[in-house]
C-alpha cells in the first residue's frame, strides 16, 4: 500500500518494494524505469502470480530493458521475435497481461499508453 498523489495530471502510488520506495502509475508501472531492481521485478510477479520467474522470462525481460536502455523505447515485435526466438504468442503466454502489460511492467518500461 502506498500514497497516492498527482503531479501535473498523472496519479502514482508510493510503495516499497524491497528496500526502495518507488512510484507506480495507476496500473502498475514504474514511474522512472532507472529505479527498477531485480528484486523489484521478482515481487511483481509474484503480485501478477508468478511465483517465481522462469530463465526464458527472465532472458525476455533483460531483453527489453538493454533495447530501452539502449534506444529510449520499447522494441518492436520483430526485435522481440529475433532476439528471443519464440513467435509473439508464445512471449504472450509467458506473462499474466501478455507483453505490453505483463513483459513490459516487470521489465520496468513505462506504460504503454503514457509513451
Amino acid at each position: 500500500t502506498g500514497i497516492e498523489s498527482s503531479t501535473g495530471g498523472v496519479d502514482y502510488t508510493t510503495r516499497m518494494m524491497g528496500d526502495r520506495e518507488i512510484l507506480l502509475d495507476t496500473e502498475g508501472f514504474l514511474v522512472e524505469p532507472k529505479c527498477w531492481t531485480e528484486e523489484i521485478a521478482e515481487e511483481m510477479a509474484k503480485e501478477a502470480g508468478l511465483p517465481e520467474l522462469t530463465e526464458l522470462q527472465w532472458e525476455t525481460i533483460r531483453f527489453l530493458r538493454k533495447y530501452y536502455l539502449a534506444n529510449g523505447k520499447a522494441p518492436l515485435n520483430r526485435d522481440i521475435r529475433r532476439e528471443t526466438g519464440m513467435n509473439l504468442l508464445e512471449v504472450e503466454r509467458l506473462f499474466p497481461g501478455g507483453i505490453r502489460n505483463g513483459a513490459r511492467r516487470l521489465a520496468g518500461l513505462p506504460n504503454p499508453k503514457s509513451c
